[in-house]
């Protein structure tokens, strides 16, 4: 396959995920014909979208949106993970922690402001950071599954979960009591909407056994925006099969929906290397691993074997390591790709 790179310097920034824009309302604002949403990977979320827009003209340009979320400004971190619905973006964050532990509470968030708002700035941004309430579910479900997975490294569990629990322990928080001894850190890098209006979140981390990427379909995420709010439930979990070459581990990094009830999805390394991660110090086979796109398909029910989705392989994104975001747009894949100061947009 052949990519055309766009670059843009934002914030000298680094991007992560890739939403194709669907506001008509939002892309005259901009003179634009069309675009994609992402989302910076450092700072709080209100200051971390950007627009990637390609102007009438034919020219790309980036717009750092001016957002404002109220009493939650500056408190939250590591927004990774943007998906549509109901005229509303998501924006999920990692749930996790810097490479070395602990896992941070400011990154336990959800996200979501109109799309058609943007138009006009600030844009209003409604913030809801869940204490682990979602990490608790999601290690629910997975304890709950068949699958079996990858044990965390005596490291990992150290610095993720012991010393989470002690810092948290130590400073008399509440959210203490929603982590656990054997939980697993875990690593949200992307999301999808499904026709049923759950969430398909896409993790880096955790792996099962075999190195698979593992997928947790959670409902009630739009509850949590509600006058009387409630929070999600984490319904099934899935492994992706046949996708992860032998030998190495593979997590998610975007997952974005198909024209056919499908979905694409872009799988890779559990961490990135040389950055002191603990993760890959506990389990090298999940770092030296280039990109690659793969689409799969959700089961109908009935399966004894649902939990597994057959992959298949669409594009080796060779020497890609660290491909952030896929859309499809006009019959085209895009890529976005994390690099150092700089937004790296790939149209294929």
């Amino acid at each position: 396959m052949t990519l055309r790179l766009v670059e843009f310097v934002v914030a000298g920034n680094e991007a992560s995920d890739l939403l194709p824009v669907r506001s008509a309302a939002l892309l005259r604002a901009y003179g634009a014909r069309r675009g994609f949403w992402t989302v910076l990977d450092e700072g709080p979320v209100e200051r971390c979208l950007v627009l990637l827009l390609e102007r009438d003209d034919g020219e790309w340009t980036a717009e750092h949106v001016r957002a404002d979320a109220g009493v939650e400004n500056g408190r939250t971190e590591d927004g990774e993970a943007l998906a549509h619905h109901d005229g509303w973006v998501y924006v999920f964050g990692s749930h996790f922690g810097s490479k070395a532990g602990p896992l941070r509470p400011r990154r336990a968030f959800v996200a979501r402001f109109r799309e058609d708002d943007a138009a006009a700035s600030p844009v209003p941004v409604h913030v809801v950071r869940n204490s682990f309430r979602l990490h608790r579910a999601v290690n629910d479900a997975l304890a709950g599954s068949p699958l079996t997975l990858l044990p965390p490294g005596k490291r990992v569990r150290a610095r993720f979960i012991v010393e989470t629990v002690a810092r948290g322990t130590a400073r008399e928080k509440r959210w203490v009591s929603r982590l656990a001894p054997d939980d697993l850190p875990v690593n949200v890098e992307a999301a999808a909407f499904t026709p049923d209006a759950t969430v398909l979140l896409g993790l880096r981390f955790p792996v099962t056994e075999a190195g698979e990427p593992i997928l947790v379909e959670v409902a009630g995420v739009p509850d949590m925006f509600t006058a009387e709010p409630a929070w999600p439930r984490a319904l099934r979990v899935y492994a992706l099969t046949g996708v992860t070459p032998a030998g190495k581990l593979t997590g998610f990094r975007a997952i974005t929906p198909t024209s056919d009830g499908g979905y694409a999805a872009v799988i890779g390394s559990i961490d990135a290397l040389g950055k002191g991660s603990v993760l890959l110090d506990d389990h090298p086979g999940g770092g030296d691993v280039t990109s690659r796109q793969v689409r799969f398909r959700l089961p109908r029910g009935g399966s004894d074997d649902a939990c597994r989705l057959v992959g298949e392989t669409v594009a080796d994104l060779a020497p890609f390591h660290h491909v952030e975001g896929l859309a499809e747009l006009d019959g085209r894949p895009f890529y976005v790709t994390d690099e150092d100061h700089r937004v790296a947009l790939w149209a294929g």
